[in-house]
């Protein structure tokens, strides 16, 4: 049986939860009504998420409640918050996405959505930058190619940063010429590019009696698509170095996705469809830089004799509602019994460790 308690594990996968007025309080005036915001929605309490300027959800609480969650949201984005977390639930390290920036990409004005992205990467790293077992993912501002390339240059010099987070929908879609020097750029980083469900586009494709379920299976959907166009439009051939990471995507979807690109590339080859020509078929470029983070996702586990395990990242989406914390020792157990110990290994620990660029010493043991 295989063990995962004294493996090395790091989340690739983990969130703070921003002040609700992070965005207002620091963008210039005349940008201010088009960043995103919480707002106390009512005198009976209730957040309510804001975005160029429209309200789009609502969480009903007390004034009280909503005072106290706020309070344990700033607390949450501190180094002594993350590292006691990471005691708790025996993991070595992480690397933090946003909450509400993921919804920056869906603002309509550029500088706006540009200034968005920088005020996060500062003020994240000012929160808990410059600690060895903390990554962050920077928010790169996509509402055109120079304004991504900029920003990118300016956050890969700190080494705190371990990935460059992009909407999982491009605009235009992630295969247009128009992106190809911003893969470069990338690529030359050292980092992985990183996508996080639901990110880039609307969230709500359907309304009705079971929307609710049918909408996260839909938005998880778009992890297939993008590695579809990255693997198959011969970016990820023309750029060996560069890595893709789609973040709480799980990878179930993995083996699928490799069988029916190869099947359909293969297939429309031999009739002269095939545009461009690839080298390898598309399940090489997904198996070697293509990469899903899950929480608990047995079907991408009883996939590995067809991905191979350097595809799949474990993450225990804290502080979230379906986080696996802080019974993540115990869920891991589960998934991987039977499963070599190589494979483990790399899965909840070694291929984060490789992709993130934490130092060998995070390895040894919890903080």
């Amino acid at each position: 049986m295989t063990s995962t308690v004294d493996l090395p594990k790091i989340s690739a996968d983990a969130h703070v939860d921003e002040p609700h007025d992070l965005w207002y309080e620091r963008l210039s005036v005349d940008l201010r009504d088009h960043a995103p915001r919480r707002i106390l929605a009512n005198d009976a309490g209730g957040w309510s998420l804001v975005i160029n300027g429209s309200p789009i959800g609502w969480n009903e609480l007390s004034a009280e409640e909503a005072a106290a969650k706020e309070a344990e949201r700033v607390a949450a984005a501190s180094p002594d918050v993350r590292l006691d977390m990471m005691r708790t639930d025996h993991i070595n390290a992480e690397i933090v996405f946003p909450t509400i920036g993921l919804y920056a990409w869906d603002i309509a004005n550029p500088l706006a959505g540009q200034s968005v992205c920088q005020v996060y990467n500062d003020w994240i790293r000012e929160q808990i930058g410059g600690h060895d077992r903390i990554k962050l993912a920077a928010m790169i501002p996509t509402w055109d190619v120079d304004m991504a390339i900029a920003e990118v240059e300016r956050v890969a010099v700190d080494p705190s940063v371990g990935g460059l987070l992009l909407p999982l929908v491009g605009k235009p879609e992630w295969n247009s010429k128009e992106w190809e020097p911003l893969w470069g750029v990338i690529a030359s980083t050292g980092r992985p590019a990183v996508m996080h469900q639901g990110s880039g586009h609307d969230m709500i494709f359907y309304r009705g009696w079971g929307s609710g379920t049918a909408n996260l299976l839909a938005t998880q959907s778009m992890a297939p698509r993008a590695a579809a166009l990255l693997s198959c439009s011969g970016i990820l051939e023309r750029h060996p170095d560069l890595h893709a990471v789609f973040v709480e995507c799980n990878g179930g979807w993995i083996s699928w996705a490799m069988q029916t690109l190869d099947y359909y590339y293969q297939a429309h080859d031999e009739i002269g469809w095939t545009k461009p020509k690839l080298a390898e078929l598309p399940s090489h470029y997904i198996r070697h830089q293509i990469h899903s983070t899950f929480q608990d996702d047995p079907v991408a586990i009883t996939n590995l004799a067809d991905t191979g395990a350097e595809c799949l990242l474990w993450g225990n989406d804290y502080p979230h509602p379906e986080s696996t914390y802080p019974e993540s020792e115990k869920i891991l157990e589960r998934l991987f019994e039977g499963v070599d110990i190589d494979s483990a290994r790399a899965i909840v620990g070694g291929n984060a460790h490789r992709l993130f660029g934490f130092d060998e010493s995070v390895l040894k043991d919890i903080p």
